[in-house]
This record gives C-alpha cells, structure tokens and sequence, in this order.
C-alpha cells in the first residue's frame, strides 16, 4: 500500500521542483488563470510541451521557493518575481519565443456562460432579432427593459441592448435571460500579465513591438535628446552636425557683416555683391531638372525598335506577277 505523502514532504517536493526549473529557464510568463478549468488547463499543458512548463501553485508556496533558490544560488534577480506574484496566477517556463508561447497561450480560450455574481469582463450587448421563446417569457425582457414584440407567436427583440457593462456583476435576471437565448458572452483562458527575462520584467505589450516601432521611438528619442542638448548648449553626438551647421551659419553672419572673410565666405559675399547672380544660379537649376526627362525621352525614343520594311509578298502581289 503506498504511503500518502504528509503536507512537508509535498512542500519539499513542489520546492524542489521550482527550484529545479529556476536552474533550467531563464524565461517566465506570469499568467492570470481566473475561471481556468482542469481540463483547459491540462490542453494548455499539452500545446505547449516540448519548450514550455505550466506550473501552478499558491502563492506563499512560489514565493518561498523563489527565496530558497535565491539563497542557495545567490541569483538575486529571480526575486523580481515575488511582486507579480498576488492573486490567481501561474508560471510558464520556456526556452521558445517568448511572442510565440503568448500567441500560443492566447488561442485556448473556451467561451462560458454568465454566471451569477461573476464580474463582467467585457459588455455584453444582446443583438435584435428573434429569441424563439413564447410570449409567456416576455416578462425577463421587461425586468430588464429590453423593447420587444411578438413576431409570429415568438419574441423578438427590436434594437440592441447593451445588458451588462464591463466590470459590473451579473445579476440573476441577466443570467436566465443570457441562458435563455443561449449566449455565452464570456472566453476565459490563460492572460500573460508579465515576463520576466533573464532578470528583467516588461509588459507582454512589448512582445507586440516590430521592428518599425522600435526605430521609430528610438528616432523620437534622439530628437529629443537633440533639442535638449541644443537648448542647454550641450555637446552631443546627436546635436554635433547641427552645432557646427549653427556654428557655420553665426561666422558667416559675422563675414558678411564685417569686412573679414574666408572661402567658404567668398561666394556668398559675391552673390549678395551681385544678385543678378541668384537669377542665374535658379535658371541653370531649372535647365537641369527639364534637361533630364528629356534625355530619358530621347534614350526611350532611341531604343524603339525600327520598323520592318514591307517586301513584296507581304503588300499581297508581285512586281513580277
């Protein structure tokens, strides 16, 4: 007869387990699992097997693990997932994408009934058109002051009714009357709330990030870190080119202002001597910029094929006939 195990020795066994798989991932999902059922739970298990571990646990169970491992290996960043540890939550482990084990994690969702007391997690609106229930129902819609009519011998609903709103409970009216129609407003699964990578925690929000996005906000980030240097006089490598352009520009003001020069000086000095000159400089740019889609027009023109010469036998006679 096996011997059940005591309540300390599963506490040794679930520290070593954790233990085992701090040792072993460097990559941790934090999930919520609020209205999670075994068996969901269990095809989340099974869709991610090969890279990914779901481990679930209480709380005080996780957080004394990850103190004990942090104390044995004198890893300190693991600590950083004792605050994401408040409420209904598990851990996934895994060694894959990170994007990917979220993406993965997100498709097993099952719908789910409104269930009395339950908190909205989203609206829940009832779409018009006919119920199938008997008049003898109609008195659910008028509790909840849905407008209906009857439509041969049925109820139908005539626009449509946003029920319960996001984050409201869910009343027995709204429950029957849900079950009645047989609308199952709600999907529950596993929801990422943080990651946690080689000792840092980030939103899942940044998994979405592409490549775009991080070069854009990177470009936003040295503009700013520009202007900032621009207006404090501070020098940058951002703030370099436009403080030798401000540089450029504060000298030549003073040349042209005064009778001190250099070359970069002389040209500008002699087209403000003679502003004929301006005239000149934008005709050449405008003969340029109408030069060359008429060289491109020519260069077209000359790679036409020419044109075969009819023979006799083609013009449907002969010279000789």
């Amino acid at each position: 007869m096996a011997v059940k195990p005591s309540k300390a020795d599963k506490k040794i066994a679930y520290d070593a387990k954790l233990c085992q798989l701090l040792d072993e991932y460097t990559q941790i999902l934090i999930a919520a699992a609020d209205n999670v059922g075994s068996n969901q739970l269990q095809n989340i298990r099974k869709g991610l097997r090969g890279d990914s571990v779901v481990l679930m646990g209480k709380n005080t169970m996780m957080k004394r693990s990850v103190r004990i491992h942090a104390e044995k290996t004198g890893n300190q960043a693991f600590l950083n997932l004792i605050p994401l540890l408040q409420g209904n939550v598990g851990l996934i482990f895994t060694k894959g994408d990170l994007k990917e084990v979220s993406e993965e994690v997100a498709k097993y969702k099952v719908g789910a009934p409104a269930r009395v007391g339950l908190v909205a997690p989203i609206d829940v609106v009832v779409p018009p058109g006919n119920t199938g229930l008997d008049p003898s129902q109609t008195s659910f819609f008028q509790v909840l002051n849905i407008p209906t009519k009857i439509n041969k011998g049925t109820v139908e609903i005539i626009t449509p009714v946003e029920l319960i709103k996001k984050g409201e409970k869910v009343g027995s009216s709204e429950a029957a009357l849900l079950a009645k129609l047989g609308i199952r407003p709600f999907s529950y699964g596993l929801v990422v709330l943080s990651v946690y990578d080689n000792g840092s925690v980030f939103s899942p929000e940044v998994l979405d990030l592409t490549e775009e996005d991080l070069i854009e906000k990177f470009a936003t980030g040295v503009s700013m870190v520009t202007a900032l240097s621009l207006a404090i006089s501070y020098p940058t490598l951002a703030a370099a080119p436009h403080m030798f352009i401000n540089a450029y520009k504060n000298v030549l003001s003073v040349a042209v202002a005064t009778e001190y020069s250099f070359p970069q000086a002389d040209k500008v000095k002699e087209y403000l001597a003679d502003p004929s000159k301006f005239a000149v400089a934008v005709a050449a740019v405008a003969t340029d910029a109408g030069a060359a889609p008429a060289a491109a027009a020519v260069a077209a023109e000359e790679k036409k094929p020419e044109p075969e010469e009819e023979s006799d036998d083609d013009m449907g006679f002969s010279l000789f006939d």
